[in-house]
């Protein structure tokens, strides 16, 4: 079952708001403040790091200065009244696509999107999404922190077909340049593994991850 407890994203991120609520789950957004420079690492390591980084940043905020979120509109609009020792959960989570051990993040520019998009082309490569929840159970604080690895193939793209996708501004934001969900899938000829997590967060994986926390 979906659990009524007040959910925390700490990611600005509009497609793991998306699939929260697809979730249905009821949830705010208190963006984390955390530096996301990290040493480098191996891909799942590097996207768990960085999710509980993010989770613990938001949840110590709440926990310092509670009126974050007793105080936050959407909060109350979204939760109905809230206390101090009300439990809550923080959900951190981070995206990367890693292409040979080799990590691709969001593109700085436009040819930072076109490089990454050519070494994809008609290749296979690996998405990870690290996430990490905290919860607060009116009492203590408790957290776990995990990722989903997905197995994306693309089709060989020609040189006009990745100029005209960098054109249409989905690859803006987007971990290795692209979006499954949107006209990037036009390029995907083969997944393995949990779409929901290309898109930026394994939903499957969090129910059963949040249940086993919270209970």
């Amino acid at each position: 079952m979906i659990t009524n407890i007040p959910i925390i994203l700490g990611s600005g991120s509009p497609r793991r708001r998306e699939l929260l609520s697809q979730g249905g789950y009821k949830y705010i957004v208190i963006k984390s403040m955390c530096d996301e420079n990290t040493e480098v690492l191996a891909p799942s390591e590097y996207v768990m790091t960085l999710a509980k980084r993010k989770a613990d940043d938001v949840f110590a905020r709440i926990t310092v200065d509670r009126s974050l979120l007793l105080n936050d509109p959407d909060a109350v609009s979204t939760f109905g009244p809230l206390t101090s020792d009300t439990p809550f959960i923080v959900i951190g989570a981070d995206t990367v696509v890693s292409l040979n051990g080799r990590i691709l993040g969001k593109p700085h520019d436009h040819n930072d999107a076109y490089n990454t998009l050519s070494s994809l082309s008609g290749q296979t490569h690996n998405v990870y999404t690290g996430v990490s929840i905290a919860y607060f159970d009116g009492h203590s604080g408790h957290s776990r922190t995990f990722y989903e690895s997905t197995q994306v193939t693309f089709y060989p793209m020609t040189p006009e077909e990745i100029s005209w996708y960098i054109s249409t501004g989905d690859v803006d934001d987007k971990a290795g340049s692209y979006g499954i969900q949107t006209q990037g899938g036009l390029f995907i000829k083969k997944i393995e593994g949990d779409y929901n997590n290309v898109v930026g967060l394994p939903l499957s994986r969090l129910y059963h991850e949040l249940n086993a926390l919270i209970n």
